[in-house]
Formats: structure tokens, sequence, C-alpha cells
């Protein structure tokens, strides 16, 4: 009895002990186990944000962003034989000996990526093969409609979908959106079973509206590219803004790149030079130098500068036009793009009066647009001015500008001699500074227009439409000093002239053919880029008898 006793005892102390445990854990320790069980099957998952819309002026895409699945292991539990593998690695469509040694690699992790940005039908595809160690993962694909038309100006993004090149960087803030994370329910395998609860939505990145006319960036592109193809040029540029606003219509640039498929990209490729990439401007700046003449009081448009004998010695230097222009007023001196005219009519003026025109319409500085990688140029500023250095600085040596910078020089003179800051978006306050009178603008429009009815530029002509405009043909440094073999060609000009509605400017880097001056081979694209452009903008023509 006495044994059977102590038995019931101990049993009943053992019930009672198993009791207590049970209360203890349902009770005292309930949320502490209920946490540690969570935490083996609920998990944080991140929402990833969708980017914003590039869209130009008239809301058509120039990037958006595509659903896509990234797929990634864990490879501690992905199969550990050949065998096991091959079929996964058949799907993902690369060699299994290769695949199989970099998952071996990388057993002591526990995340790799597998295959980044799959279109979800094939994610799907692989991810129902029930591989263990296997997960997808939802991302955004960025994807540019307008290709490498479009490609300098809005830039790109990399595989985690950063802003890497041009408005996709500079913006990338705007444009990137807020993550946002929820709970699920994983099961043993870590695929989802439900979601629990959202903890933070996603924000959406805000859309970005470019001041871009997608028509003319194609009209723009095509005469461009055809241009450098035919000159066998190195490079060239394109821009066209719009006078009322300042803003950017057009902006390209040779040679250029496919952002949606950068497999073979050449980095040279890449910048937009119409921002980055700085020339000594020539000729024309000679408006400018003009314009500082007009000002000074000692000059009106009829002024008469005799350039005979067609050439001018400043010191050791010899000045040259290419032959006697002989007597000339300030409009011959433009039209004709005399080197000797200029120069002497610069000798008269206060140089720190010049390099203050130069200055003030933009050059030396940045333009304000907000591109990365944009150059200031360089405008030097010395104490003491040679002679030689007054005249060619007077005529666009001795500095450097961008396209970009040229562009809103001349966007100067088309406004009425009011500075319009450039811009490459759709909306915002439109800055404006009264650098001169519309009067000195109207003068030096009239001016250029020689240029196109008399003078270097006739082949920037558009029928039914004024034009007004200045060639430049620029030398370029080489080793021992300017080379006779390698020119830049320039065009800048605006249309109709009375009431200018668009200003544009055309660069041709080094045209390895026999025409290489502004007037041969930029004027006319210039004539066919603003004659589509004023087309599609349903300009009215003001100059029925075609008379340009």
């Amino acid at each position: 009895m006495i044994r059977i006793g102590l038995i019931v005892t101990l049993f009943v102390m053992l019930i009672s002990i198993l009791c207590a445990r049970l209360v203890y854990l349902n009770v005292i320790d309930r949320d502490f186990l209920q946490d540690q069980g969570d935490a083996r099957t609920i998990r944080m998952e991140r929402i990833t944000a969708h980017r914003g819309l590039i869209r130009d002026r008239n809301g058509k895409p120039l990037a958006v962003s595509s659903p896509v699945i990234s797929l990634w292991a864990d490879p501690g539990e992905l199969p550990t034989s050949d065998e096991d593998l091959a079929p996964l690695a058949r799907m993902l469509g690369v060699p299994l000996l290769s695949f199989s040694s970099r998952i071996d690699k990388a057993r002591d992790r526990d995340f790799v990526y597998l295959r980044r940005h799959l279109v979800p039908a094939k994610a799907r595809e692989i991810l129902e093969m029930k591989v263990p160690g296997v997960y997808g993962e939802r991302e955004y694909h960025r994807y540019y409609p307008s290709g490498e038309v479009g490609a300098h100006v809005v830039g790109f993004t990399n595989i985690d979908d950063k802003g890497q090149e041009g408005l996709e960087l500079s913006f990338d803030r705007w444009l990137a959106g807020i993550p946002g994370k929820k709970k699920v329910l994983k099961n043993r395998f870590g695929e989802i079973i439900r979601d629990i609860v959202p903890v933070s939505p996603a924000v959406p990145g805000k859309n970005l509206d470019l001041s871009l006319d997608l028509r003319l960036q194609y009209l723009a592109y095509r005469e461009l590219k055809s241009a450098v193809t035919h000159y066998d040029a190195v490079s060239g540029s394109v821009i066209v803004l719009d006078v009322e606003t300042g803003r950017v219509l057009a902006m390209v640039n040779q040679p250029s790149y496919n952002p949606n498929n950068r497999m073979n990209l050449e980095l040279d490729f890449v910048r937009n030079r119409s921002v980055t990439d700085v020339f000594e401007p020539g000729s024309i700046m000679k408006p400018f130098t003009v314009a500082v003449a007009l000002l000074s009081g000692q000059y009106t448009p009829e002024s008469v500068i005799d350039t005979d004998p067609g050439f001018m010695r400043i010191g050791s230097k010899t000045i040259r036009d290419p032959s006697n222009r002989g007597k000339l007023d300030l409009g011959g001196i433009i039209a004709r793009s005399s080197q000797v005219g200029i120069s002497k009519l610069a000798l008269t003026l206060n140089e720190y009066e010049v390099w203050e025109m130069f200055q003030k319409v933009g050059f030396g500085r940045s333009t304000g647009v907000g591109f990365p990688g944009e150059s200031n140029g360089y405008l030097p500023n010395y104490r003491r001015w040679k002679d030689i250095e007054r005249v060619t600085f007077a005529y666009g040596y001795g500095l450097t500008a961008t396209p970009l910078q040229l562009a809103a020089a001349y966007l100067t003179i088309a406004a009425g001699g009011v500075k319009r800051e450039v811009s490459l978006l759709s909306t915002g306050e439109v800055m404006e500074e009264r650098l001169y009178s519309n009067d000195v603008a109207d003068q030096l429009k009239q001016m250029l227009t020689r240029v196109v009815t008399e003078g270097t530029g006739k082949k920037a002509k558009i029928e039914s439409f004024s034009v007004a405009g200045k060639t430049g043909t620029v030398r370029k440094v080489g080793k021992g000093g300017y080379q006779d073999t390698l020119h830049i060609a320039f065009f800048a000009g605006m249309t109709p002239v009375n009431k200018p509605r668009l200003v544009g400017i055309v660069l041709i880097n080094e045209p390895r053919t026999t025409a290489y001056g502004g007037g041969s081979i930029a004027a006319p694209v210039f004539s066919r880029v603003m004659a589509g452009a004023l087309r599609l903008l349903n300009v009215p023509p003001n100059d029925i008898d075609g008379a340009a």
C-alpha cells in the first residue's frame, strides 16, 4: 500500500507540474511565445515604389516604369546536386557548370540574385517549379519609348532604379518615391501565404513634365543624324528654344545611344554635348560686339568701317578677310563676317564693356537649366588687355561656350534685349532681365537678316518665313596650335524675324568633307529643322512672297 500511495503521489505531482507549466505558458508567458512564433512565420516585406513618369510638353511618355520580378535564392536551401539544379539553370538560360559553381561559392550566404527584372510570366513559370530556396521579388524596370532620340536629355537609371544620367539623375529624389512596408504570413518555404496588415503604404514618385516637344525632338534628331553622317563629322548638336518662354523644345546630339539596351555602351556617347562640351564660338559672337558699339553711342547701323586692303597688322599677327571687302557698314561686317571690320571696331571700344556684354548674355556661367555635368565655359578677364586679345575676343576666340549658352545668348536678341532663363521643364516661373533696349535688338535682328539674304547664311532661308542668324566656322586647336583641317561649323538664328517664335543653333564638329563652313553645312540643317518646327507648331507664314 505504501508503494502504491507513493506512485499515486508522484503521478499527481507530475500532473500538477504539467498543469502548472501549461498555465504558465498559456497565461504568464503567452505574449512571449506568440511573438516567437510570429517571428518564425510573420515577416516584414518591402513594397516597391513606382517611379514617376517623365513626359514631354504634350504628355507623351519619355520614361515609364514596367512591373517586373527579380528572382533570388537562399543558397543554403538550394539543392546540392547538379542533377537537381539542372532544370533551374536551364530555365534561367545559364550553363549548368557555371551556375553550380556560383551557387557553391555562395553557400555561406543567405541571399543571391538569380536574375533581375524578368517579365512576370517568365518569372512565375520558374517559381512554379517549386525549387527549394528560390523566391521572387516584385520590382520595376525603366523603359524609354523615345530610345536614342531623347536619351541625352532624359538619361537613364541603373538596375536598382536609381538615376545615373540626365534628368533621371538630377531629379532622382522627385521621381523615386518612397518604398512602403507590410506584414505578411509566410510558410516554411518562404512563400507569402497572405498579407496581414499594411504598415506604411508605398508613395509613388512624382511625374516630371518637360518642355521638350517629342515631335520636334524626332525632327531635329533625324536632320542632325543625317548631316553628321553625310559630312562624316565627329559629332553634332541641335537646340531649339521657344522665344516667348525660354523653354527648350528640342535638344539632340550625335552620336547617341539606346538607353533600353546598354550592353555595348560607349561612355563617350552618353554625355549631353549640348551642355557639357565647350568650344570657341568664333564669328557667332560678332553681333554681341556690334551691340556694344551701338550702345556706346559712337556708332549707328549706318556707320562705315573701311576694311581695305582686306588685312591688318596687330603686333606680329595679321588679321585677314578672304578678300578685300572694302567699306562696310555694321550690318555688312556681320553679313560678310569680316574679321578686319570687327577687329577695327573692337579697337575703338572699351574692352571691359565688351567683356561685360558677353558675361551678361550668359557666357562664363551656368545657364541655370539644372542639368548634371553642365559646363560654365570660360570667359577670360585680363587685368590688362593686349590689342590682339581685344580683337580675337571680339570675334569669338579666347573664350569657350556650350551650344546651350550660345542658344541662350541669341534668345536675348530674339526677345528684344530681354534675357530669359532657359528651362527644360514645362512649368515654373520665367525669369527675365532686360539687358539692352528693344531698338538695339531690332537693329541687330535686321543686321542678322542680311546674313541670310546677302551674306554667308543664304542656305538658312525658309520658304515663306523670314530668317535672321549668323554663321560661324572655327578652327580647332591641335598639336602646334590652330589647325587648318579641323573645324567646327555653327549656325545660330531665329524665325520669323519681326516677332521671333523660335531660336535654334546647329553645331557640326569636325566635318571631314571639302565643305566645312557654317554657311555650307550648318545653315541647311537649321533651315530644315526650323521649317518643320514652324509647321508642327502652326506658326503662320510672315513672308508670303517667299523672300527670306
